[in-house]
């Protein structure tokens, strides 16, 4: 009598051993002498053999968001990069058994992609970082794809100049700024100039032969530069 009410009772709590809770977003990976044995998704109360070996898996999207990383431009200059990725656990059971830790993976991943993808920071003319992050979003989802990550978008948030190179490209920046400054203001003279010169000719107020034209041509230069706060 006693050994059939221990039994009842080992048969009872073995019972209540595999009840378990799903959650919305959480899976559980089953399996059985190291073997994979399935993927439960259900959200709920559920039953599970007790012994199967569970582990849980956190299928939902998710956001990382990765410290300062070392990249390039494409003239070779060294950059930091700051990256988004948006991404989630497809594939369960290759996630959780096929690399030990796939968070880890995919920023080796990022990492690889950035050695072989420039970044241009703001401002650029190749396409700027919507570009690089097209790039590193295909580099990145083939990547992990094996292993059970879905990859949705691997953005540059934050685009820095090494700062051993910041000062020199900064100063560069600052120089090219000035160039196109000045190469605009001298269009504007040399368009004025020769809207005033065409007008005094045409209406007659003035005759003019070559030397006397070049001299006229000079001073108005010269009048304007200086009106425009350009050093003659």
């Amino acid at each position: 009598q006693w050994a059939a009410y221990t039994g009842a009772g080992l048969l009872g709590a073995f019972g209540f051993g595999g009840l378990a809770r799903g959650r919305t977003g959480r899976a559980w990976v089953l399996g059985l002498f190291g073997r994979y044995r399935g993927t439960v998704r259900r959200a709920g109360l559920l039953w599970v053999n007790p012994l199967v070996l569970r582990r849980r898996a956190d299928v939902r999207l998710r956001h990382w968001r990765s410290e300062a990383m070392p990249a390039a431009d494409p003239d070779g200059m060294a950059l930091r990069v700051v990256l988004l990725v948006v991404w989630r656990v497809r594939d369960t059971a290759r996630a959780l058994l096929g690399v030990e830790d796939h968070e880890t993976y995919l920023r080796e991943c990022v990492e690889a992609a950035l050695a072989r993808v420039p970044v241009e920071p703001a401002g650029g003319t190749r396409g700027g970082a919507t570009a690089a992050g097209d790039a590193l979003t295909r580099l990145v989802a083939t990547e992990t794809a094996p292993v059970g990550l879905e990859v949705f978008s691997v953005q540059p948030v934050r685009v820095d100049y090494a700062p051993e190179v910041a000062g020199a490209m900064h100063r560069r920046r600052i120089a090219a700024l000035d160039a196109r400054q000045r190469a605009t203001m001298l269009t504007s003279v040399v368009d004025s100039v020769e809207d005033t010169v065409t007008r005094l000719t045409m209406r007659g107020l003035v005759e003019l032969d070559d030397y006397e034209r070049k001299v006229l041509v000079r001073d108005l230069t010269v009048a304007f530069c200086s009106g425009r706060g350009e050093p003659v």
